[in-house]
């Protein structure tokens, strides 16, 4: 089964009447009474459409569902890459988790003050504010955490934050 089979599932499951003729015959009824109702071509179609899909087999005796059509779908359909290192704490470029683990906690803040400031740069507390909140939604306490860590510095006056120096 490739990698697309659930598009051929679900557009054989989205017309009504293969629906209904698929559900029947999961519930061990057979196809031929229902198809019966329909027009030769229209039988035809939603035969065609539910074998194509691998919901229907055809055997000796009509048609019997797969019992496997589901699994194998799911099986061939391609896994999204899990994100490593400090990416998994983040979601659509947000922070979304907040490490328990020292070391992680380390590696997210790094890579929010990487995203917020650029070495060189200095900050006003509004303007840092305004970067954090693109990324964090607790900025004040992210904030304290970039400062603890050493990450960024705060000016004497507190006004101003810069990349801390390595």
């Amino acid at each position: 089964m490739n990698e697309n089979a659930w598009r051929a599932i679900l557009a054989a499951l989205s017309d009504d009447v293969a629906r209904e003729a698929y559900a029947r015959v999961v519930l061990g009824e057979p196809l031929a009474p229902v198809l019966a109702a329909l027009t030769p071509s229209r039988a035809r179609r939603v035969t065609a459409a539910l074998t194509s899909a691998g919901l229907l087999v055809a055997t000796a005796n009509g048609h019997v569902a797969s019992a496997t059509v589901f699994t194998d779908a799911l099986a061939a359909a391609p896994r999204p890459a899990r994100p490593t290192g400090a990416d998994r704490f983040f979601t659509d470029g947000r922070l979304t988790d907040y490490p328990s683990r020292a070391g992680d906690r380390r590696e997210v803040l790094a890579t929010v003050a990487s995203r917020i400031l650029a070495e060189g740069e200095r900050l006003t507390e509004p303007e840092i504010n305004e970067r954090l909140s693109t990324v964090v939604d607790d900025v004040a306490a992210i904030r304290r955490y970039l400062v603890d860590e050493g990450l960024i510095e705060r000016t004497r006056s507190g006004t101003e934050y810069t990349l801390a120096r390595p």
